[in-house]
């Protein structure tokens, strides 16, 4: 069954250490980041950006599809099916469709209407028992149609938003969503610490983990983290472990081409990967 991320994430945030949430594209996807979740015994949350949430045939189709998988594999860890960047309208599809966790991105707006906005979901999730999490600042970069310019968020505005009520928070501290550039600056640690102490027991979250140095992530669990989000560095193992499959011909060989076999490679690779982020967060045995 799907939970909220409010009990896993309060947790970790005592802690000290992060959930990962790993986006899903498809079916392969999801199976295999239940999968190593049980396997590790590791909390998880599935993130949901709202092109894939359509690229999948919609938010009921995705809740149908991860309700099935948690009943057919046997599921028995705590997952959270989650908005990932929420709009304003989003928010209110995915919550109908039976999602148990939304992020409504309100970065883009002042900071009044962020928190006018915010407010509203803060009540309509309290009243359902789904976990609300919201942004300030904004994320470097661009996912799904989403950009960011990648400002530090002020510490004062994340108190603001915090104390609405919200179960985790979001803020821009120099994380970009895609790969980094080689003249990346690093995280922010002076602006994390002053929004920790402006926060007080709101668990943060950092977008864009994919390529962060390893000690960069400990450092920032240190600071208030507890959820953490990763989807390109799966897109790149899927689509390296797929292409090595293709340019190897074993699609040619036998039945190689049915589609079983085909994705079989990045279903593993993303398994693999999941793992490896798992161990890092601290979440391993932690379900």
């Amino acid at each position: 069954m799907l939970v909220s991320a409010k009990e896993m994430l309060n947790k970790a945030r005592d802690g000290k250490y992060a959930v990962g949430q790993f986006n899903i594209n498809n079916l392969e996807w999801t199976k295999a980041i239940l999968l190593t979740a049980q396997e590790n015994n590791s909390p998880v949350i599935l993130g949901v950006s709202e092109g894939a949430g359509k690229y999948m045939g919609g938010y009921d189709a995705v809740v149908g599809m991860v309700n099935g998988l948690l009943k057919g594999l046997n599921i028995t860890v705590p997952v959270s099916l989650h908005l990932d960047h929420g709009s304003y309208e989003g928010v209110f599809q995915t919550i109908e469709a039976g999602f148990s966790s939304v992020m409504f991105d309100g970065s883009h707006y002042s900071i009044e209407e962020n928190i006018e906005k915010t407010k509203e979901f803060v009540a309509l999730t309290a009243s359902k028992g789904i976990s609300l999490e919201a942004e300030v600042g904004s994320i470097g970069g661009e996912e799904d149609g989403v950009v960011g310019a990648g400002e530090i968020a002020d510490a004062a505005e994340c108190k603001l938003i915090a104390d609405l009520g919200v179960t985790m928070l979001a803020a821009g501290i120099g994380n970009i969503h895609g790969k980094y550039p080689e003249n990346w600056a690093g995280l922010d640690f002076t602006a994390l610490a002053a929004i920790k102490d402006a926060t007080g027991n709101s668990p943060l979250v950092l977008h864009g983990g994919t390529g962060i140095p390893d000690e960069m992530i400990k450092e920032a669990i240190s600071l208030g983290v507890a959820k953490i989000n990763v989807n390109t560095e799966l897109q790149l193992v899927f689509a390296e472990a797929t292409r090595k499959y293709i340019e190897a011909g074993k699609d040619l060989q036998g039945k190689g081409f049915d589609p079983r076999k085909v994705l079989a490679p990045g279903f593993e690779a993303i398994k693999d990967m999941v793992k490896i982020k798992m161990d890092l967060f601290g979440s391993t045995n932690q379900a």
